[in-house]
């Protein structure tokens, strides 16, 4: 191993040299996995397939690898390797559906909704082009049909126009073909592109249609493809209405008894946020002092202060506000906290009318907490 350095090449021969020599070594599945992990580094397809497959016989609902190892085998139209692809496939499709969903709100639900909506539809992506492969196109269709309605993609959408096409139905595809042509990235993906405009030149000509008729064919497939992503970010914000907020004071946070806050409707004060856990010694030191400082200020209306739970466990909080008798209002970061890159508690951040962070606290100085807190506020208060 010290002999391969750096090269990834001379990585895969020295464990291959390895297993060779010692078939029987207890360490075969760990280094059959780093195996994979180096041929899919150095797109080797044919090293992928090999300790993929080795590596699956063991670790049947590894999705990541059954993902890797179908789309490997689908790069011909190989029948014999259609017929191991449509299995891996079927097996990712299971191992995806088997996945335990996060509740809705949950910090991490609609990245993980996400994630699982695209192996799904590369499921059925690889499922419709082992199917066709196999001599089925009608079922390859469905299949396709599924793969888009899951996820949509442009892959998705070109298997189906493929299929249309080879079941004779080519005036049927041409839609298909132009929404795969609108979800087709032009900056990452325009030889994909290239090759659909290609083919609907091809298409149109076999079909006998004409440059208007083909030209409403696109603005349709615009218009279908804009729905479709709506949809899946409405899906999303219905999720997490998070997901796609950027501006700290945008963001909509969960309260203790499951209620929403949008700390939009505090444009215009200033806002100081504690960030907090139950497991926190110092969090607990310091929350007689951030309560002083909120006494300063309770005859202005313009300085609000929140207390955010960063626990991960949030059936934790209620129990602990109780025992240690405070009475306060609490609310859960839901993600607030990785955006402001928040690494350690306490923090406490101040943002001025604006919406804009003023100040930041990373941790406290017992004697001179109260009076930097104070400062800080005012010169917030001061920056209109």
């Amino acid at each position: 191993m010290s002999e391969a350095g750096s090269s990834q090449v001379e990585f895969i021969r020295a464990i291959e040299r390895h297993l060779q020599k010692y078939p029987q070594t207890i360490q075969r599945p760990e280094l059959e996995r780093a195996l994979v992990k180096a041929s899919i580094e150095l797109r080797d397809g044919r090293r992928t397939v090999l300790y993929g497959e080795r590596v699956l016989a063991r670790e049947t609902t590894n999705a990541d690898l059954l993902e890797r190892v179908a789309r490997q085998l689908l790069s011909t139209d190989d029948a014999a390797n259609a017929r191991r692809a449509l299995d891996y496939a079927q097996k990712l499709e299971a191992s995806v559906r088997a996945q335990a969903e996060l509740s809705p709100g949950t910090p991490g639900a609609a990245a993980q909704w996400e994630q699982r909506q695209i192996l799904l539809g590369k499921a059925f992506v690889y499922q419709s082009r082992a199917t066709g492969n196999l001599g089925k196109p009608a079922e390859a269709v469905e299949l396709a049909r599924k793969s888009f309605a899951e996820a949509p993609s442009a892959e998705s959408a070109r298997e189906l126009a493929r299929w249309l096409d080879r079941a004779g139905k080519t005036a049927e595809a041409i839609p298909h073909l132009c929404e795969a042509f609108m979800l087709t990235n032009e900056q990452t993906e325009s030889e994909g592109r290239a090759k659909d405009r290609a083919r609907l030149a091809e298409w149109q000509k076999k079909a006998g249609i004409s440059d208007a008729a083909l030209g409403e064919h696109l603005l349709a497939a615009y218009d279908r493809v804009k729905k479709a992503i709506d949809d899946r970010k409405t899906r999303l914000r219905a999720i997490d209405p998070n997901v796609f907020v950027s501006e700290p004071m945008e963001f909509t946070i969960s309260g203790l008894g499951g209620g929403k806050f949008e700390l939009a409707k505090l444009r215009g004060k200033v806002v100081v946020i504690d960030f907090w856990a139950t497991w926190c010694g110092p969090c607990r030191a310091q929350q007689p002092l951030y309560e002083a400082v909120k006494q300063r200020f309770a005859s202005n209306p313009d300085v609000v202060f929140l207390n955010l739970s960063t626990d991960e466990n949030r059936s934790l909080v209620k129990p602990f506000l109780d025992k240690n008798g405070w009475k306060k209002t609490v609310y859960f970061d839901d993600g607030l906290a990785s955006l402001l890159r928040v690494s350690s508690i306490p923090t406490t951040v101040v943002f001025n009318t604006r919406g804009e962070v003023s100040a930041r606290m990373n941790g406290y100085i017992m004697e001179k907490f109260t009076d930097m807190l104070t400062d800080r506020i005012q010169q917030a208060l001061a920056e209109k």
